[in-house]
This record gives C-alpha cells, structure tokens and sequence, in this order.
C-alpha cells in the first residue's frame, strides 16, 4: 500500500551543513549516503515524498541527478532558499511549487480529510489554524522551538535522525500536542 512521507533541509553536497548544523558526519560523502540510505529504509519506491526544500547544494550537476535516482519514491518538491542544484533537475520531481496545501482522505478527520499546508518557512497562522488544520515547515534545522499548543513543527532531518517521517508518524506527533480549538463548528 502506497504511503506518504515528508522531509526537507538535506543539503546533500553541502560541506558547511556539518558544522552549522552539528551533523555527526566525517564529511559530506558520508552524510549523502547515511542519509540515502535512511530514506530507503523507510521510503518504497510506489511512496509520495513531500520535500519541503533545499535538497542540494551539489556542485556536480551530475551528482544531484544520480542522489535523485538513488531516491525511492515520487517526489514532490516545495522550493527552500537553496533550490537551484534541484531546479536544474525539475524534470525528476512530479511537480515543483512555492507552497502546497495538501489533503489526505482519513477517516479519523473530521469530513474525513486533513489539510497540510506545505511550506519551506514556518508560518504563525496558516488556513484553516483553528479548524486543525496542520503547517509542516523546515528551513529551520531545529532552531526554533516547537510549540505544543500548535498544530505544526520542523520537518527537516536534521530534527529526525536523517529519516523522513509518515504521515502517521506526523498524525501521533500531533496526536500529542495540546492545541484546543479555539471554537466549535
């Protein structure tokens, strides 16, 4: 059965992100591997996969295209600041935009659908924030708090151990958070 999963901020080729983001690798072959590699554990190649920005900083053209073979999965990219190594390969993502609002049938919903708003920034207030509505974000690195009385938080893999994370992984973080609607329908 085909799942969805989200991730950002890999930076694959990225030399700096080691030190700016205190990444336990020796060096940035290592970290391209370890990091595909924990994305194939999780990601089969029939999964979606929202990117939700800045998947390389390759020099190589080459080397970002052969990173997306290796990848499972479609992929859709969300752009982040340092898209141009993946834009000149947009052609390997099913679609490329600024900003998506996703919905995903779900019986535990009510209306029996879930809206993501899907953007590489974290927002304040997004559609739909006090109907439950969820924000997935990166960008940050895990440099912003998360705030348990909202319904978003950082996507990126500097914040789960390298993996991309599933919609149901996502549906028992929020299921955690203490946000209360501020009104009733």
């Amino acid at each position: 059965m085909k799942k969805i999963f989200f991730t950002s901020d890999h930076h694959f080729g990225h030399e700096n992100i080691i030190k700016f983001s205190n990444r336990p690798f020796k060096n940035v072959e290592e970290m391209n591997e370890v990091m595909i590699e924990r994305w194939n554990e999780k990601v089969h190649p029939r999964d979606d996969v929202y990117y939700l920005g800045d998947f390389s900083l390759e020099k190589d053209r080459e080397k970002t295209a052969e990173i997306l073979k290796r990848l499972n999965g479609s992929k859709f990219l969300i752009k982040g600041n340092h898209e141009g190594a993946a834009l000149n390969h947009s052609k390997k993502f099913e679609w490329v935009k600024d900003y998506y609002e996703l919905k995903i049938k779900d019986p535990d919903c009510k209306n029996g659908t879930r809206r993501i708003m899907l953007f590489h920034y974290a927002m304040r207030s997004w559609r739909g924030i006090g109907r439950g509505n969820w924000h997935l974000y990166g960008h940050s690195h895990g440099n912003l708090p998360d705030l348990e009385d909202q319904l978003c938080f950082d996507i990126g893999v500097d914040n789960h151990d390298f993996y991309p994370l599933s919609y149901e992984e996502i549906k028992a973080i929020m299921a955690k958070k203490t946000w209360t609607p501020p009104y009733s329908d």
